[in-house]
């Protein structure tokens, strides 16, 4: 007996110690990946903040890799002088990205929840379109829509009126129309969205609703909508960061628009380099200032246009992939 006890003590011993063995390994390759995963994506970053707050004479120097020599805010205050002002474009993009997606959050949760709540002949063909819209390259549609705006005319009305069409090209209302339209900034995609949140709701609810008396817009605000705040939480952060961003509907639509995305695109090519070298030099008194400071004002620039992002993401993160999940992107 006591040879049996200790062979079976034996045998869980070795049991025991290849589990943590198993455990340790696991953990080594978990941890490591992700350290690698975390480093791929935060170098280019890590690489970038020596440049920025560098002193631009010292820009290419070899003994500087990661902790300048000597600290610098020139390249901050270069940015902001050049393409943030007085902060009133940020504001001005900060208001209509906000805007843009408000409209957005509206005219897509009306038709999520019109494709994925009310069968009508035809519903699964025009979801069909929908889905579609994905696949075709919005550069296909610029003509059509430009021509749109530059002769816009609803049902022969405005020239009824008019006397002929209007020019609403280079107009800020234009971009608010394209969102009502449905066309916005990636809107088929908050469309699908919101079709995906609404199908899975309870019909139980829109049972309660009848049995209460509302009628079919009152089920939606009432009920549908104060229900859906996960896909609006997911819709409202995306639009919100990619009409942020956008350079393609506002550069085709109202070039001449206070957006920072392009007054920043603008303002960094590559032709205008040779003034903004003059610019430092001249505002800063560093006559050193090369190639390298252009890319480090730029790089700069690029910093202090992420602030509001980050802002957005540091407040929110929390509800992030929670309302990812919930509102059926993922899951």
């Amino acid at each position: 007996m006591p040879d049996n006890r200790r062979k079976i003590g034996s045998t869980l011993g070795g049991y025991r110690v290849i589990a943590m063995v198993k455990k340790i390994l696991y953990r080594i390759i978990f941890y490591s990946l992700v350290i690698g995963l975390c480093f791929a994506i935060l170098y280019p970053l890590l690489k970038l903040l020596p440049v920025v707050f560098n002193n631009v004479e010292d820009l290419g120097n070899p003994d500087v890799i990661w902790i300048p020599i000597k600290f610098s805010l020139v390249s901050f205050k270069a940015a902001i002088r050049l393409a943030f002002g007085n902060g009133i474009t940020m504001l001005e993009s900060l208001g209509y990205a906000i805007t843009i997606s408000i409209i957005q959050i509206f005219i897509s949760a009306m038709a999520g929840y019109a494709l994925g709540r009310v069968k009508f002949w035809g519903r699964n063909f025009i979801f069909f379109l929908v889905i579609l819209t994905f696949v075709v390259p919005p550069q296909s549609l610029l003509i059509s829509q430009y021509l749109s705006f530059k002769h816009f005319d609803v049902f022969g009305l405005v020239t009824l009126i008019n006397g002929s069409t209007i020019d609403i090209i280079n107009k800020p209302y234009t971009l608010y129309i394209i969102a009502l339209l449905g066309f916005g900034v990636k809107q088929n995609l908050f469309i699908f969205i919101f079709r995906q949140f609404f199908k899975g709701l309870p019909n139980e609810l829109e049972e309660a609703a009848l049995i209460d008396g509302c009628g079919f817009y009152k089920t939606f605000l009432k009920v549908a909508l104060p229900n859906a705040v996960p896909a609006i939480m997911t819709v409202g952060i995306l639009g919100f960061v990619w009409n942020y961003g956008d350079t393609y509907y506002t550069g085709y639509f109202n070039p001449n628009g206070p957006y920072l995305s392009n007054t920043l695109s603008k303002t960094f090519i590559p032709a205008n380099s040779s003034n903004i070298l003059y610019a430092i030099r001249t505002w800063y008194d560093v006559p050193g200032a090369g190639m390298l400071a252009y890319d480090a004002v730029k790089q700069a620039a690029a910093l202090l246009y992420l602030i509001p992002l980050l802002v957005v993401y540091f407040i929110i993160q929390r509800h992030i992939i929670e309302n990812f999940e919930q509102s059926g992107i993922v899951g």
